[in-house]
């Protein structure tokens, strides 16, 4: 079986692929400093306890944060004998190479979700993932990335602000019930998630405007449903649009081996 990993800033997810489809999902802190062993010790105990029968024989990795792809590695051949697959290094092989300037280096999740999004919805694609950062990928019609946008996640917006000013305070992401708050809270709340749906709403225009054509546009990432609500711009919400990438990016390699 497959096990899939998916390390971003804030958190790691691990998945089981059985040929057919994830038969067990698991999300840890992302800790540069955690070692393989905690990794074995974490993942076995979980295995366990929801008494998931897995033989792991092959993995693969795609990480924004490079300084845990060593204890990985060492987790995948110390304890499951097998040399993972990392997109974004030389022998892990995509379907369609991305389209940017030369010596630029592309985020791997960029890269996975690029892969995952042409598979499901073709090309001509933008692809918006409210992660850490809020990032725009923008897939073209034989499916390769040929760029995108980089904006301030919300959550880290809102912590940000909270930081910057002693008076106001740290609030969940929220809908608000009305645009115009009657308190700090409903304030903050009403800037953050409408201003974010008027951020994504205008760099997708932008985007639309320079392609000069029809774009299909798909939303990922933990925020992914909520600011859904607050706009008709999605034509699909892909919670597992990341891990698909990875075991499409794993079979192509299989096959081109």
């Amino acid at each position: 079986m497959l096990l899939a990993i998916d390390c971003g800033n804030t958190n790691t997810v691990f998945s089981i692929w059985d040929g057919s489809r994830f038969i067990a999902t698991w999300r840890i802190a992302t800790d540069h400093k955690r070692t393989a062993d905690e990794y074995f010790v974490w993942l076995s105990s979980l295995m366990s306890l929801t008494r998931t029968e897995a033989t792991i024989t092959e993995a693969i990795i795609s990480s924004t944060v490079p300084r845990v792809v060593f204890n990985l590695r060492v987790l995948c051949d110390r304890y499951f004998g097998c040399r993972p697959l990392v997109v974004g290094k030389p022998d892990c092989r995509l379907p369609v190479p991305p389209r940017v300037d030369q010596g630029t280096t592309v985020g791997p999740d960029r890269l996975v979700n690029t892969v995952a999004g042409h598979a499901r919805h073709g090309g001509d694609l933008v692809i918006v993932d409210f992660g850490t950062a809020t990032t725009f990928d923008v897939v073209d019609t034989d499916g390769a990335y040929i760029g995108g946008v980089i904006a301030p996640g919300v959550n880290l917006s809102l912590e940000a602000l909270h930081m910057a000013a002693a008076a106001l305070p740290h609030v969940d992401v929220a809908k608000p019930l009305k645009a115009i708050g009657t308190n700090t809270v409903a304030c903050m709340q009403s800037g953050v998630y409408w201003g974010y749906i008027g951020l994504v709403e205008g760099i997708v225009r932008e985007v639309r405007r320079e392609r000069d054509r029809p774009m299909k546009v798909i939303a990922t990432g933990g925020l992914a449903s909520l600011f859904a609500q607050g706009t008709a711009l999605f034509q699909s919400i892909e919670d597992d649009l990341t891990m698909h990438g990875l075991v499409l990016i794993h079979d192509h390699n299989k096959e081109t081996a």
